[in-house]
């Protein structure tokens, strides 16, 4: 039997391979030697030579800033002052000729940061490790190897002359299976991507992906064009391969003649990104006058709005505002326009701009439309080509019209002519770049034989009487309010529900509201809809609607629609201390923007959930072109069809994490196939298994089976201790978070019971505690310097599937009152030793309170016996807490030799930015500065000891007040 590789056997393998690909094999011990190679390299590269002092200077230049700045500094020419007083220019990376730079390959680099760490394999270009490659051996996971870079930002790249900053792509690879992402260390795993053939199909294996990214000149490609520098988030990022392939194919048929074309890339896998790129590299076309890069101002959300207007101030808003694009358009030395249709419009058709467009009329102009499915793109499309002479039109669209969901209208293809590439639903649910759908249907119609009625044939007893009862509704707005919590895993995430017309929304949001008063439910409730008179489908074709995002006109029939909304926004302004109304169309886009902001707040770190809408009521808005990560449920109370299911659906299906396993999609309709349909018109006959989430049962089943192989490993809780060897602590690491993989999917299905699983709450609860006693020891383990390497360090524990936010501080001290209220006799002692015990254990077994529980339990152990009821349990623990505080808060300060007003303010900084501080803002808080060679290892201390303070003290207490 054959062995299997080594990672060291990989690594050798790889670097025969890289220096057959021109890569210049050379040996770098450390930052010293790392230094000496890149002052050789520069010099070579740019045909100079540098003195001792020069050459301190540039590295001076090249230490300063963040990872985001470094990467600027690298694109970028440094004016150096050379010692004789006269200045020359210094390059780094040739990025408009990308192949001519220098290359060079060096493995197992030692840093010493906080730790003392070796790099496996590291891609030098012009003496700067701009490539970084993690190897595990074959069998190990490839997001052990993800881990081990996390603990490289955390513990060395910073070190030295930080040179490892400039890291733009990682690489990682077990030898099968290898993955490519951008040098941003707050990103997760699932964005790392596999490169692939332009045809979608996935390289995986390392020769294969080194033949293919890894050749010098194609590698320098991407960095040179394809690492996005994201403005307003400060990091990096990367296009995906089905990206680079478009903006390829749309640069080749821009080189190549005027004719127009389409992306086909599926709802959710970054096509703004896509069409922006694709619009910032036509521009260096000499044979292109201009490129406008249009958007639809329905689908600006906060930040791209930011991130467009860092690079063009005030491009893009809600206004129909012309005059700064009129500017642009007829200034020659602005090549990229970006603006929205709205404002394009209005440009090329209102006769006060015929005079100063004259100049561009004739100019060859390339359009890049970042969506190109809605309707009112063949109206646009006939006013720019009736107007530029010369136009050529590129569209992104994930849901083209196509001859069967066209309904009388133009097909994307009449417009834009070709598809130049295709990356559909299926692919990017094979490449983990969108979630499955989870689709349950509700309240069926059935025939008297039994069969279910399609939604069409519910007209002949009158659909709308039916679908619009105020009784049906209340019983839909029931199933929600009993269901919301397990759909969204108690409120983690938020959902939209959609409705067939506004009357019907308008019945459904005062039942809601009705029942909130009734103390029925406390779900944060909010909706928008256009005042239009017919906002539905009334001919049930089920294709979704242009909403208008300023209203629409407001007339006799409108003013009845008007005036419930205004009602509604008044409960909206009073649930969120808001001021908005719908007084004009421009109060309206306010207020609609506000509800895509808020609706977005969960994606951030530093979301109150008091502060974010449980659930968006709408009719048609928001069912397309809107992207909120954590909105994973859209409960579908109307028709829907084609493309317009296939958007609507799109809402919840964006990646997060490992906790949103799904797109949940209620619904309350008979669309099963109507789902279908789109499936097959979209993807092809076969994907439905691809795109739809297994029934509950197949999951119970394998839940089942993965206890069973748990139970092989360690038949009780018990036994994990008396795991021999840390590969049979691996294997149970393993085998546990399968199963808890297999149980967050479960838990989201309506018909979920405990009592369907081999495993009984009991029985998980205390697997879970020894899962976590690992995790636990893994972690000290990591943070002492003499600590050997283990298998198990790497491992993702993947905490975020067991922590349950309602489980608390605030809800321990709930507990710890209800005992101290028990009373005297024999059965309250009982009860009471019971919840005790109940409350230890939950410390063991809560991911989040484990830095809390020796506080907890010294606690209960010396202060509840002395307590003889809930108000003084809750005093004394309060009292109890804030000195442990203080406390700890004043140790960190003695110990460290801190300004403790300064380290307070620090604190309040990192609470309120969740940015690590700078070790030069450490330093202003030290009283006595350490040496140079101390600062890093002394700040990182400093920031290691506060996040644990901030962990212990801050994080996850609930309202205290309250308990």
């Amino acid at each position: 039997m054959a062995a299997v590789q080594s990672e060291a056997q990989l690594e050798t393998a790889l670097i025969k391979r890289l220096v057959s690909l021109g890569w210049d094999q050379i040996e770098i011990k450390d930052s010293s030697t790392l230094e000496r190679n890149l002052k050789a390299q520069l010099e070579a590269h740019n045909g100079t030579a540098f003195s001792s002092d020069e050459f301190r200077r540039v590295l001076n230049h090249l230490e300063k800033g963040s990872v985001f700045e470094k990467a600027k500094t690298l694109r970028d020419r440094m004016t150096l002052q050379r010692d004789d007083g006269t200045t020359s220019y210094v390059q780094f990376f040739n990025a408009s000729e990308w192949c001519r730079n220098r290359y060079q390959v060096t493995s197992q680099v030692t840093q010493e940061g906080s730790y003392k760490t070796r790099y496996d394999v590291t891609l030098l270009v012009n003496g700067l490790p701009l490539i970084q490659i993690e190897l595990k051996r074959r069998g190990l996971e490839l997001r052990e190897a993800f881990n081990q870079i996390n603990r490289y930002h955390r513990h060395s790249f910073w070190s030295g002359n930080a040179l490892f900053q400039y890291v733009q792509i990682f690489v990682i690879s077990n030898g099968v299976n290898t993955k490519y992402y951008a040098n941003n260390r707050h990103q997760d795993f699932k964005q790392t991507f596999f490169w692939a053939e332009g045809d979608n199909e996935p390289i995986t294996r390392l020769e294969a992906f080194t033949d293919a990214f890894l050749e010098k000149c194609f590698v320098s490609k991407m960095i040179a064009k394809y690492v996005v520098l994201h403005e307003s988030d400060k990091v990096l990022m990367v296009l995906r391969p089905y990206q680079y392939y478009a903006v390829e194919k749309i640069l080749d048929r821009v080189m190549k003649g005027r004719k127009n074309g389409y992306i086909w890339h599926t709802t959710g896998s970054g096509k703004t990104l896509t069409s922006f790129k694709a619009s910032q590299v036509i521009v260096e076309n000499p044979k292109v006058a201009k490129v406008v890069f249009v958007v639809d101002r329905a689908d600006l959300d906060y930040q791209t709005t930011k991130e467009f207007n860092y690079f063009s101030p005030g491009s893009v808003d809600g206004t129909d505002d012309t005059k700064a694009l009129v500017d642009q358009l007829t200034d020659p030395d602005t090549k990229l326009v970006v603006t929205t249709i709205q404002k394009l419009n209005t440009a090329i058709t209102r006769e006060r701009h015929e005079a100063d467009m004259a100049a561009i009329k004739d100019e060859r102009v390339v359009f890049v439309f970042d969506e190109c499915h809605r309707s009112q793109f063949g109206d646009t499309h006939k006013n720019i080509v009736a107007y530029f002479s010369k136009a050529q039109l590129f569209g992104f669209t994930g849901t083209p019209i196509l001859v069967e969901n066209a309904i009388g209208k133009r097909t994307t293809s009449d417009l834009f002519e070709d598809c130049l590439h295709k990356y559909v639903i299926t692919d990017a649910i094979r490449d983990e770049n969108v979630l499955r759908f989870s689709v349950e249907y509700w309240g069926k119609l059935r025939k008297k034989d039994g069969s279910l009625m399609r939604d069409e044939e519910v007209a002949g007893i009158d659909r709308r009487e039916f679908f619009e009862s105020e009784k049906r509704i209340d019983g839909v707005v029931d199933w929600v309010i009993e269901n919301h919590d397990r759909k969204t895993h108690n409120r983690q995430f938020s959902a939209i529900m959609c409705t067939g017309s506004v009357d019907a929304l308008t019945k459904a949001y005062e039942a809601f509201r009705r029942k909130q008063a009734e103390g029925k439910h406390d779900l944060n409730v909010a909706t928008i809809f256009t005042f239009a008179a017919n906002e539905e489908d009334e001919d049930a074709n089920g294709l979704i609607g242009e909403p208008d995002v300023t209203g629409g006109p407001v007339s006799e029939t409108t003013q009845h629609s008007r005036d419930k909304l205004a009602s509604y926004v008044a409960d909206y302004n009073a649930m969120f201390g808001t001021n908005n109304s719908v007084d004009n169309g421009r109060a309206f886009y306010v207020y609609y923007k506000g509800l895509a902001k808020r609706m977005k707040q969960r994606d951030r770190k530093d979301f109150v959930p008091k502060q974010g809408i449980d659930i968006l009521l709408v009719v048609n808005m928001f069912l397309t072109g809107f992207d909120a990560k954590t909105c994973n449920t859209i409960y579908v109370d109307k028709n829907l069809r084609y493309h317009g299911l296939i958007q609507a659906f799109s809402r919840t299906n964006r990646t997060l994490g490992q906790k949103k396993s799904q797109g949940n999609i209620v619904c309350f309709r008979n669309l099963k196939e109507k789902v279908d349909e789109a499936i097959a018109l979209f993807s092809n006959k076969e994907a439905r298994d691809t795109i739809l989430m297994e029934p509950y049962q197949a999951y119970v089943d394998q839940f089942n089976e993965a206890a069973v192989e748990l139970m092989k490993i360690a038949a009780t809780p018990g036994m994990v201790d008396k795991l021999a060897s840390e590969e049979e602590t691996l294997a149970f690491v393993r085998a546990f978070r399968k199963l808890i993989r297999i149980r967050n999917t479960l838990t989201s299905f309506t018909e979920y019971s405990d009592d369907d699983l081999a495993l009984n709450p009991q029985r998980f609860e205390d697997f879970k505690s020894k899962y976590l006693d690992i995790h636990d020891r893994v972690k000290s383990n990591q943070d002492d310097s003499e600590h050997k390497a283990s298998i198990i360090d790497e491992v993702d524990f993947e905490l975020e599937l067991i922590r349950r936010d309602n489980i608390n501080v605030a809800y321990i001290l709930a507990l710890l009152a209800s005992i101290a209220d028990g009373g005297d006799d024999e059965d309250a002692r009982q009860e009471a030793a019971s919840k005790k015990k109940a409350v230890l254990d939950m410390l063991s077994s809560e991911a989040r309170l484990r830095s809390k529980r020796q506080l907890i339990e010294e606690f209960v152990a010396s202060y509840l016996p002395h307590l003889s009821d809930g108000e003084g349990t809750k005093e004394a623990f309060w009292k109890y807490w804030s000195r442990k505080h203080s406390e700890a808060f004043e140790n960190i300060c003695e110990e460290e030799d801190l300004d403790p007003e300064r380290f307070a303010d620090l604190i309040e900084s990192y609470q309120f930015s969740d940015k690590e501080p700078l070790t030069d803002e450490l330093m202003t808080v030290l009283k006595t500065p350490p040496s140079i060679l101390q600062r890093r290892k002394v700040a990182n201390r400093i920031i290691s000891r506060m996040v644990e303070y901030i962990e212990t003290f801050e994080e996850n207490m609930g309202d205290l007040e309250a308990a």
